[in-house]
């Protein structure tokens, strides 16, 4: 018997919590699922990644689904999860960023598909068009300060010093109020999202339960924590973007790759496709053969691809054997920036350099690689001199403008992992 979602969901570890009667909703019909997503920034980041995947799970098994950009509630702020209000942006920033955001849900969500292809909505579409008399006396009668109040979101906040505004309390009927428009509108049977959108969530499923007596559904996935307690989703360079103008597919693949043996095989259950059998292989391969990688690398692959396509996954897997003395010739100039952006580095004008003005040895001494000519010497002897991973043969070896890399580099290496990245200007 084939397994449905809701099975599939619960293996990957990601039902957290859900209203009672969503197993069986999903099993007996096909329906509209919607998760909403804020439009505070111009990308989404992997932080985004669980609730989206899983949308397009669900997708994959024949339901509906709706991402919705908050444009409507972006300008309000959602105060889940935060200690302290957040700055407000205005709509022209807000319909920006859900454009940028829009091309993104693409590379996870089948808008192609003729069954039931994905949609992306807006809620400023409705949101920025109600009348606030009407809407405090249709909605706002529905719900008591008491039950708002109870919220883990509101709850948290009312506890510190700095409180909660009358602005973000709303947050909570504005959210709710999407779920009854996109009821009434689409059919939407089921809203799902991240843990601490539960209170949210479960005020839409009470909004529509009171306004048309019938009922609806709630499913919230895990908060992703690492094994170690630091943030998932941040790096000492900061947050990992989707947006490859923000984090590249070099450091974007880097990312999945430098995943612990403890969360390598929970988050090929959260983020990818691979089925069962491939991913208890991978498992038995972290406990049998962990310096091996495999896990990690097949989670990278994945990842990359799915967000960045396959060229940007070649160039990425490239780039990454360029600090392990692999090929350097045809990464750009932002690649070569990017791999070594962390290794010591000099700078020199071109005409110091090239045109047989300078040797490999004084090239080597001068850029700091070795103390002394007599030790840059002593390390091409041992064939433990490298220009552009190439190894040096002869202590005479000119430096040509051929050698630069997109005009402007040339990378040292000392032994096997000492790197040093010459800049070159004019």
């Amino acid at each position: 018997m084939e397994e449905h979602v809701f099975e599939e969901l619960r293996w990957r570890g990601l039902i957290y919590d859900h209203v009672e009667g969503v197993d069986e909703l999903l099993r007996r019909q096909k329906i509209t699922i919607y998760n909403g997503f804020d439009a505070t920034a111009d990308s989404l980041h992997v932080g985004h990644l669980v609730p989206l995947i899983a949308l397009a799970r669900l997708q994959r098994y024949g339901h509906h689904p709706i991402a919705l950009a908050g444009g409507g509630t972006s300008m309000i702020g959602d105060p889940s999860g935060k200690a302290a209000e957040r700055s407000l942006l205005t709509l022209d920033q807000v319909v920006a960023n859900v454009e940028k955001i829009k091309g993104q849900l693409a590379h996870l969500l089948d808008f192609e598909v003729k069954t039931n292809p994905a949609r992306v909505m807006n809620n400023a579409d409705w949101l920025l068009s109600l009348n606030l008399v009407e809407f405090l006396r249709d909605i706002g009668k529905h719900f008591t300060v008491n039950y708002m109040i109870s919220k883990d979101s509101v709850s948290a906040r009312l506890e510190r010093e700095s409180g909660i505004s009358f602005t973000e309390f709303s947050y909570m009927l504005l959210q709710a109020y999407d779920f009854l428009y996109l009821h009434d509108h689409f059919g939407c049977l089921l809203q799902t999202g991240g843990s601490d959108q539960w209170g949210n969530i479960t005020a839409g499923v009470e909004l529509v339960r009171r306004v048309h007596g019938t009922p609806v559904y709630g499913l919230v996935y895990p908060l992703i924590t690492k094994a170690d307690g630091t943030k998932f989703g941040k790096t000492e360079t900061g947050t990992v973007w989707l947006d490859a103008q923000r984090t590249s597919p070099y450091r974007f693949y880097q990312f999945w790759v430098n995943t612990s043996d403890k969360d390598v095989i929970p988050y090929l259950k959260f983020f990818t496709f691979l089925e069962r059998r491939e991913v208890e292989e991978l498992e038995y391969a972290v406990q049998t053969q962990p310096e091996q990688r495999q896990a990690q690398l097949r989670l990278a692959q994945v990842m990359t691809e799915t967000l960045h396509g396959r060229t940007a996954l070649s160039r990425a897997e490239q780039a990454s054997q360029a600090l392990f003395g692999g090929e350097i010739s045809g990464l750009s100039a932002e690649e070569i920036q990017d791999i070594f952006a962390e290794v010591p580095s000099s700078e020199f004008r071109k005409e110091a350099l090239v045109g047989g003005k300078m040797n490999i040895l004084e090239l080597l001494t001068a850029s700091g690689v070795t103390k002394s000519r007599g030790e840059a010497r002593r390390l091409i002897a041992e064939g433990g001199a490298y220009l552009n991973n190439r190894r040096v043969s002869s202590p005479d070896e000119q430096v040509n403008g051929e050698q630069l890399l997109e005009g402007r580099f040339l990378v040292l290496r000392k032994g096997r992992k000492s790197y040093h990245l010459v800049r070159v200007r004019e």
